[in-house]
C-alpha cells in the first residue's frame, strides 16, 4: 500500500517563496516565522531559480559575525543546483532519496511546474500513518 502512496498525496501546496533580491536577513526571518528550513527562490518570470535553506542562512550569520560585515541578498547566499522530485514519485522511493541526503526538503514538480515542496517531516508522517 506505501508504495501508492505519491509525494502529492503529503507535500506542502502553499509555498513559502523568497527572491533573489530579498535582504538574507528577512529571508532567515520568514523561514523561521513560517517554521520550515528552506523556501524556494523565484525570479521576476516565476522560475525557481533556487533554494534558500536553514544552513544557507547559518552560513550568512556566521560570516556576519565572523567578518563584521553586513548581510546582502537571497541569490548570493541561495543554493542554485536545485534537486527536485516529481509529484507523482512514490512515498517510499522519496524516503530512500532523503536516506542518502543531506537534503531536508525537496521542491516538487509537475509537468515542469513547481507545485509544492515536501520535507522529511512530510514523508514520515506519509510512512506511519500508512503503515
Amino acid at each position: 500500500m506505501l508504495a501508492k502512496i505519491t509525494v502529492a498525496d503529503y507535500m506542502t501546496k502553499h509555498l513559502v517563496k523568497l527572491s533573489p533580491d530579498m535582504n538574507v536577513i528577512d529571508a532567515i526571518q520568514r523561514i523561521l516565522d513560517h517554521k520550515i528550513t528552506g523556501a524556494p527562490v523565484i525570479d521576476a518570470q516565476g522560475k525557481v531559480i533556487g533554494v534558500f535553506t536553514e544552513r544557507d542562512g547559518i552560513k550568512v550569520v556566521l560570516e556576519a559575525a565572523y567578518n563584521q560585515s553586513g548581510t546582502g541578498k537571497v541569490a548570493e547566499f541561495m543554493t542554485d543546483q536545485v534537486v527536485h522530485v516529481e509529484a507523482e514519485t512514490s512515498i517510499v522511493d522519496l524516503a530512500e532519496k532523503f536516506q542518502g541526503s543531506s537534503v531536508r526538503s525537496f521542491p516538487v514538480y509537475k509537468d515542469k511546474n513547481l507545485v509544492g515542496i515536501i520535507s522529511r517531516t512530510d514523508v514520515l508522517r506519509a510512512l506511519t500513518s500508512n503503515a
